[in-house]
């Protein structure tokens, strides 16, 4: 992912800024029917669409319309479909994985919320698109699917946000750098990397300008959070006034991006991997506890009472060898043998008594006892 967000780097650079102004805010040109990203305007526009034909529910909740998890119902029923519309042919059989990228790009039909994983599933789409050779691999084709497909998708997600009220996904608050986006930051930032008369600073005197994605995303903030700029947003408010360059703040937020959002378990745990994008995985080193002080491994002790993984953790997990205990006690206890099974939380057993008695002793007792 990381690689795939550094080759914006020359064609967003190519974009001058004297060319945008409020008059010519960055939108999706459409030239022709069979231009791709004119097809990806148009199914964004189908789903900005259904917003108007599914209001919102007069519900109490703060966060969260119960109408969000109709719209996201019926984009899991037509979604197969509105792809078969937007790709040739050739490219159906591919639709099995492309497919849950969109599903988890407008946010969690569940939890009736949006964060930064959400806007990373629509980037890893695109990228799919870009494999497949839908989106061709090109410097204008580029610009047009950040300038063009990428900020309608932020429009509609900003849409379905006020909407249907939908709550951040995992914020860190006012120490965050956005409840909601990041990427475009990063693509903001990007335009303005070459630029030397907008200073970082400018930020801090609305209204700004929409001639890019750092401004549009600043915009935003101002509009939903109310209080001082410094407060509702540090983060923000400590790159306008310590740093100096728009170079500086692109490749911060790279290094951001990279390490927040694609470094965090908990957002890259949602994404879908498998098809066109798989899990490339480090090289692993076995257990320290599964080896002796010489180096040689140790004999292996299998859970015979559950299932077991014989080679590893991403082995096939094989049912267990022994029906289960009934007592919990037993159940995840690793044994030798299997048909012995220890009880550490049963009392220790009274001492076995050697003595063995005999008819003599006996005699012996009664004799002591009636004197």
């Amino acid at each position: 992912m990381p690689t795939h967000l550094t080759t914006a780097r020359p064609s967003l650079r190519e974009v001058p800024i004297s060319s945008l102004d409020p008059s010519d805010t960055p939108v999706l040109r459409i030239k022709s029917e069979q231009d791709a990203c004119t097809a990806l305007g148009l199914l964004l526009n189908k789903l900005d669409k259904w917003i108007d034909e599914i209001p919102p529910l007069p519900t109490p909740q703060r966060f969260g319309n119960l109408a969000f998890r109709t719209w996201g119902k019926r984009l899991e029923t037509e979604c197969d479909a509105l792809l078969r519309d937007l790709l040739p042919e050739a490219f159906h059989p591919s639709i099995p994985f492309i497919s849950p990228y969109l599903l988890t790009s407008f946010g969690s039909f569940t939890r009736m919320d949006y964060g930064t994983g959400h806007e990373t599933s629509f980037m890893l789409f695109l990228m799919c698109l870009t494999l497949l050779r839908f989106l061709p691999h090109q410097p204008p084709v580029e610009r047009q699917i950040v300038l063009g497909v990428f900020v309608q998708y932020v429009k509609l997600c900003w849409r379905l946000q006020d909407v249907y009220k939908l709550e951040p996904a995992g914020s860190h608050g006012v120490w965050g750098l956005d409840d909601y986006s990041f990427l475009t930051y990063v693509f903001g930032s990007s335009q303005l990397q070459e630029e030397t008369e907008i200073p970082v600073s400018a930020v801090l005197h609305p209204p700004l300008p929409p001639t890019n994605l750092y401004f549009m995303a600043i915009t935003r903030i101002l509009q939903v959070k109310s209080g001082p700029f410094h407060e509702h947003s540090s983060q923000l408010y400590a790159i306008a006034t310590g740093v100096q360059h728009w170079s500086k703040v692109y490749n911060g937020m790279l290094k951001m991006y990279e390490g927040e959002v694609l470094g965090k378990r908990v957002v890259v745990q949602h994404i879908p991997l498998g098809g066109l994008l798989k899990w490339d995985p480090l090289p692993s080193t076995p257990a320290p506890s599964s080896f002796g002080t010489s180096g040689a491994p140790l004999p292996q002790r299998r859970l015979h009472n559950i299932g077991y993984r014989p080679n590893g953790p991403w082995q096939e997990f094989r049912p267990p060898r022994a029906p289960l205990r009934p007592t919990a006690s037993t159940a995840l206890r690793p044994t030798a043998y299997p048909a012995v099974v220890p009880n550490a939380f049963a009392p220790p057993p009274a001492p076995a008594d050697t003595h063995i008695a005999t008819e003599g002793d006996d005699q012996a007792s009664r004799t002591s006892g009636e004197s």
